[in-house]
């Protein structure tokens, strides 16, 4: 097996040229000729995750965020990201990110929040004109009060608490969503007709919101954590003897709730 190969399965699910410009998805360390015989899954490509790679024997490393975002000015061990180049170099460890690429399918991050609250009438809420594209909107099964969706969406995502703004006065049927840091598509959900938007990262101003339409922000970590699974899942569909596993340590969540 080659690295090549499980790029060819991730990129026929989520292709890289679907990626946002300010992106860096893809293969960031490695070559696509070297040689791979396990994978190890995570969220965020930490040093911690380096070395539970070296310890299992995996010699590649699948992740949703991209180890390295932009240039890098140097590489030091003082710094998470370089340490964790130094630890993937030295071990010949390939490292791949799917990063907004697999944001922008529907089977993707933000498709499997919905999926998460059994949205109907799922479609692309900021489409790219190919059928692809930022964020999801769907209708739940039956309307809800605020409260009610409040409890829906904590018990959903597992969430102890969450940020949200005033409750609508109204029930709420029509919901859009996205995955990670989703504060520019706010526009778009009030367009698509939604009562309420969850996504992550939400600043502080959004949350003075019109009347009729409420936001949610669940966390970042929160929204996207699923794809690991995702990834998981079409790697063994297609290799089902390979040697592929999930971290151990999936909260890689740098945000703590005290």
């Amino acid at each position: 097996m080659k690295v090549k190969d499980i790029i060819g399965v991730i990129e026929d699910f989520a292709p890289l040229g679907l990626q946002e410009k300010w992106d860096n998805s893809g293969l960031c360390i490695g070559s696509p000729e070297d040689e791979v015989s396990s994978v190890l899954l995570g969220l965020d490509c930490t040093p911690e995750l380096v070395d539970e790679a070296v310890a299992c024997g995996a010699d590649m490393i699948v992740t949703h965020h991209p180890l390295i975002f932009s240039g890098l000015k140097k590489i030091s061990a003082e710094d998470p990201v370089g340490e964790a180049v130094i630890k993937a170099v030295r071990a010949g460890i390939s490292i791949y990110a799917a990063h907004t690429s697999a944001d922008k399918v529907l089977a993707g991050v933000s498709g499997a929040m919905a999926a998460r609250l059994g949205l109907e009438n799922v479609a692309i809420l900021d489409e790219d004109g190919e059928g692809t594209g930022l964020g999801v909107v769907g209708d739940l099964p039956q309307p809800l009060t605020a409260s009610e969706t409040v409890e829906l969406v904590k018990s959903r995502f597992g969430l102890k608490a969450m940020r949200a703004s005033r409750p609508v006065e109204g029930m709420i049927s029509r919901v859009a969503m996205c995955g990670g840091s989703g504060g520019s598509l706010i526009g778009a959900a009030k367009a698509s007709g939604a009562q309420l938007y969850i996504s992550g990262d939400i600043s502080y101003h959004n949350f003075f919101t019109t009347e009729g339409f409420m936001l949610m922000d669940i966390g970042h970590y929160e929204s996207e954590i699923e794809i690991v699974d995702i990834l998981f899942s079409l790697i063994k569909k297609n290799f089902p003897t390979f040697a592929v596993r999930i971290t151990q340590n999936i909260y890689s969540n740098p945000i703590f709730y005290f």
